[in-house]
């Protein structure tokens, strides 16, 4: 049985995952690394720069707020005992955006990530739906975020939830071992999703 086999079996007929979404532990951070590099370079090509910053979980979680997806029935575990299934990355409470693309009045997210052995059992959409509680509970009216052309499993999760494309906003290039790319912009105004079933 796979992990997303067993995230699945936990809450059948349910379409979000068996997890508990919580700030990243010091002990995880190593753990949590290893879900986002898995993650990026299990479907695409990445440089070394950006592997490194994939890695820096310390780093992230000094600046910003790193949460961790782990399995519900680990949620209390304790040090160095539960499994990193899911990552995301927002901004700190009263700190600065993670990028450019956020306006006032927005929250935006980064490094959404997945581990390869734990995908299709709902971790990412969990993830997304945390964010967007976040949101709400802060008082942002809309979460926004920048994604690679070429990551389309998360574009079909952004879309499903409510997402749409931020084209005036798509204005930023990034180096790639490809070459430059244009990163793309989604949004969701925070009033059209309730975080526990779908859009109304």
């Amino acid at each position: 049985m796979t992990i997303a086999d067993e995230v699945r079996a936990a809450r059948p007929g349910s379409g979000t995952a068996s997890v508990v979404v919580r700030p990243v532990r010091d002990d995880e951070h190593h753990a949590a690394a290893d879900v986002l590099v898995s993650a990026y370079t299990h479907d695409f090509e990445i440089s070394d720069g950006y592997r490194q910053s994939l890695g820096a979980v310390g780093r992230w979680a000094s600046e910003h707020e790193v949460w961790v997806a782990v399995p519900h029935a680990e949620a209390d575990a304790g040090y160095g005992t539960t499994r990193v299934l899911g990552v995301v990355v927002t901004p700190a409470l009263g700190g600065p955006a993670l990028s450019p693309l956020a306006l006032d009045g927005e929250l935006d997210f980064r490094l959404l990530a997945t581990h390869p052995d734990a995908r299709g059992g709902g971790v990412g959409e969990t993830l997304v739906r945390h964010v967007i509680a976040l949101a709400r509970d802060r008082g942002a009216r809309r979460v926004v975020m920048n994604s690679g052309d070429q990551m389309r499993a998360a574009h079909r999760l952004y879309e499903r939830l409510g997402f749409q494309r931020l084209y005036e906003r798509e204005t930023r290039v990034v180096e790639t071992k490809q070459g430059p790319t244009r990163l793309l912009a989604f949004g969701l105004d925070v009033a059209d999703i309730n975080t526990t079933g779908g859009r109304p």
